[in-house]
């Protein structure tokens, strides 16, 4: 067993241990204590199960994930359990040996244990809102798809192209999907905007390209008056498995690239496409991944832009936000509209129209959910159609963007 799971491990044991006192302080009931027990070593035994039959090159998905996220829901509500119960330990420690080295007893000794169940009624209080809320994020969370819409105003948009109307899509990872309905409602919801195209923004698959076999026909439903248009995630290459050869690594890429083909999207690599209208035309540059830090750079946006005009009206498909504020913001040209993804908003965070936003994932990303504007470009991230990893979603639901271009002073 690897090490990191047994250290792991032991530390899940001695906070549910001691998360236990709370539990027990509010609950005497020998079967709910009983019941704590074996919920909580259940966790852990499914874990190690899956962990032990796991073979690399499989991927994080299916029982696995699921296994590892009914895992962390348990770590969390014994870990807030157990440091509440510690706390109250150590004040009630601190209070014992101030009482003996000061010889005084306190009149309040002889509440302590009212004191004890109060706090343990806060400690389970607290510890079950992250605990339903990552259990519900795994029921139903993963599949709550929101339809995003925005307005975005340009000077020199061309007027053909007033109340041209765009759905994002990004971030499917088909690997992870594990309910077949589900997957279709959202697949109908994009063709029910009926908008003038689709982009995806990466991330067809986790790993593989018989992972989206299944759902190329549900994905083949997708539909838009002036095409579907793609571009390749950071886990399209392949990078996150284990390959028999370099050659059979390269052979799935272009087995994807066949299967973006076959479900409808024109994959743009390095390169560009016009959309026209009227007689009137945009430019859509597509980028392959180029990530900040140890993420793959394989997108050359000076290739992308050969054949297109400073003048012409730019938008730009772009997986990884980083590339966006590294790269095409200070760039000579001017991108009216990057589409990315990547980000996933986590798949756990808050989000409360006008008062609220926020994941711990704002820690790494500056852009990283959402519509936002810098020197007069504007970038969209989306938040993913699909999850992987943490096999849900908490409060980061899954997105689908539909954009409306307008030219400004035209009704």
């Amino acid at each position: 067993m690897p090490r990191f799971v047994i250290v792991l491990s032991i530390i899940y044991i001695v906070m549910a241990i001691y998360g236990f006192q709370a539990f027990r302080t509010l609950f005497k009931s020998v079967w709910a204590n009983w019941a704590y027990g074996i919920f909580f070593l259940g966790a852990l035994l499914f874990l190690i199960v899956k962990v032990l039959a796991y073979t690399p090159g499989d991927g994080f998905r299916g029982s696995v994930a699921v296994a590892a996220g009914v895992f962390f829901a348990f770590f969390l509500l014994g870990g807030v359990l157990g440091s509440f119960m510690l706390l109250e330990d150590i004040g009630r420690g601190f209070a014992f040996v101030y009482n003996k080295v000061s010889g005084f007893s306190h009149p309040e000794n002889g509440h302590l244990p009212a004191r004890r169940k109060f706090i343990s009624a806060i400690a389970v209080g607290l510890a079950s809102i992250p605990f339903g809320a990552l259990l519900y994020g795994m029921y139903r969370g993963k599949y709550n798809y929101q339809v995003l819409k925005y307005e975005l105003e340009f000077d020199d948009l061309p007027e053909a192209f007033h109340g041209y109307q765009i759905t994002q899509i990004s971030d499917v990872h088909s690997g992870s999907f594990d309910d077949a309905v589900k997957v279709a409602y959202g697949v109908d919801l994009i063709n029910q905007q009926k908008s003038d195209v689709i982009f995806f923004t990466g991330d067809m698959v986790n790993d593989r390209t018989d992972e989206m076999i299944p759902w190329k026909e549900t994905f083949a439903r997708l539909e838009a008056k002036d095409g579907m248009f793609s571009i390749l995630g950071n886990h399209d290459y392949g990078d996150y498995t284990t390959w028999e050869t370099e050659e059979a690594k390269a052979q799935n890429l272009e087995d994807l690239k066949a299967v973006q083909k076959e479900i409808g999207f024109d994959l743009i690599l390095n390169s560009n496409r016009y959309l026209e209208r009227d007689g009137q035309k945009i430019a859509l540059l597509g980028v392959e991944n180029w990530g900040r830090g140890g993420f793959k750079k394989a997108g050359d946006l000076e290739k992308a832009k050969e054949g297109v005009s400073k003048d012409d009206f730019k938008i730009l498909l772009s997986h990884d936000p980083s590339h966006w504020e590294d790269i095409a913001l200070h760039d000579d040209y001017h991108y009216h509209l990057t589409l990315s993804g990547h980000t996933h908003g986590m798949q756990f965070g808050v989000e409360i129209p006008g008062w609220v936003k926020w994941s711990p994932v704002k820690w790494r990303y500056k852009y990283w959910a959402g519509l936002y504007k810098e020197l007069g470009q504007f970038i969209n991230v989306n938040r993913g159609f699909g999850f992987i990893g943490y096999p849900g979603r908490v409060g980061i639901w899954p997105e689908i963007s539909v954009i409306t271009l307008k030219k400004k002073g035209m009704a």
